[in-house]
């Protein structure tokens, strides 16, 4: 995985994050830790080590700052992340963002029994991506899904969450609606819990992780 003269070699997980050497045309820098999971994130910080280090940024410099870097506000955001326990929440609102959480997710929990809450962002979008939205979904082992959020639109006709809940093809789905989310997550055995979404999911973010918590 890499840019022309740069490439990331021995990638591996530990801790629940990469770490990976890069052969640049000087040499290897080894052990680089970078935090964001999916292989996106990876190619894209390779890409930003070539960039930095051919315009003569210290390899030890670049792996600072790659070691440091959070990313971006709600994107595959941890907010529980204990051997017991993991809550992540994550703004994805399209079928191959989804997609990217689900391989993430996958890759760096292997085995453990996941559940991801689904709030869909507006009835245009979820009408124009349905049929990806169910695949992206479908993938994980449990689904729940909320209301659409509106935002800024009326309601379409024919365009609901249950209507998108039977494009789903995975018998671990169901509908919910936001107050009885709470008493649904109280009650999982899921290790792996993710909210996703662009709308008011993110409101409910220190809520859901005070209730999680005390689970624990």
């Amino acid at each position: 995985m890499g840019s022309g003269a740069f490439s990331a070699q021995n990638i591996r997980i530990e801790d629940s994050a990469y770490v990976f050497d890069v052969v640049t045309p000087n040499g290897v820098i080894t052990d680089i830790h970078f935090g964001l999971p999916g292989h996106h994130n990876l190619t894209n910080a390779t890409l930003s080590l070539a960039m930095s280090y051919t315009y003569g940024v210290s390899a030890e410099d670049i792996k600072a700052a790659l070691a440091s870097f959070k990313g971006v506000r709600r994107r595959f955001s941890y907010q529980i992340k204990t051997d017991e326990l993991v809550y992540i929440d994550d703004y994805a609102h399209h079928p191959t963002e989804i997609n990217a959480v689900y391989q993430a997710v996958t890759e760096l929990y292997p085995g453990k029994k996941v559940l991801a809450v689904f709030q869909p962002h507006l009835f245009s979008r979820t009408r124009d991506f349905a049929d990806g939205f169910a695949e992206s979904l479908g993938k994980f082992e449990n689904i729940v899904l909320l209301d659409i959020y509106p935002a800024r639109e009326l309601p379409m006709e024919g365009i609901t969450s249950q209507w998108l809940l039977d494009k789903i093809q995975n018998p671990n789905k169901q509908l919910v609606s936001k107050e009885d989310l709470l008493p649904l997550l109280k009650e999982t055995d899921a290790q792996v819990v993710i909210t996703i979404g662009a709308g008011d999911i993110g409101e409910m973010v220190p809520e859901i992780k005070e209730l999680l918590h005390e689970k624990y």
